[in-house]
């Protein structure tokens, strides 16, 4: 498998995790695809490791009701990532889009995302 596709495969696991329902689910796809001191950065938060990570999808679902993201384009090289990607809401309808960036350590596993998009 390519490291392209591999990172590539590991970046569509977590964002999986943004789709998962229960806290056991989440932790499923984390554990697949984030090292536990991974660092998440977008305009409106800050989180550090997957409980607090956890704790912001949640209340991200409190807003957007089965909200989610589904990415378009992915490009990758020396474990680092980009990602373009549309927010969707639980019908799937595009509620919004933005990029992100990703940062792998040397089992694959993501050690930093940080997401770009406007903020309302």
């Amino acid at each position: 498998m390519s490291q392209q596709h591999s990172l590539q495969a590991i970046w569509d696991t977590y964002t999986a995790s943004w789709k998962a329902e229960s806290a056991a689910d989440k932790e499923a796809l984390f554990a697949q695809s984030l090292d536990p001191a991974c660092t998440y950065n977008d305009p409106l938060t800050a989180a550090q490791g997957w409980a607090q990570l956890t704790a912001y999808m949640d209340d991200f679902h409190r807003q957007v009701p089965g909200g989610h993201f589904v990415t378009h384009y992915f490009a990758s090289h020396h474990q680092q990532s980009i990602a373009k990607w549309n927010m969707v809401d639980g019908s799937g309808q595009v509620i919004g889009e933005g990029v992100s960036y990703g940062r792998y350590n040397d089992q694959n596993r993501l050690v930093a995302m940080t997401g770009f998009f406007e903020t309302p």
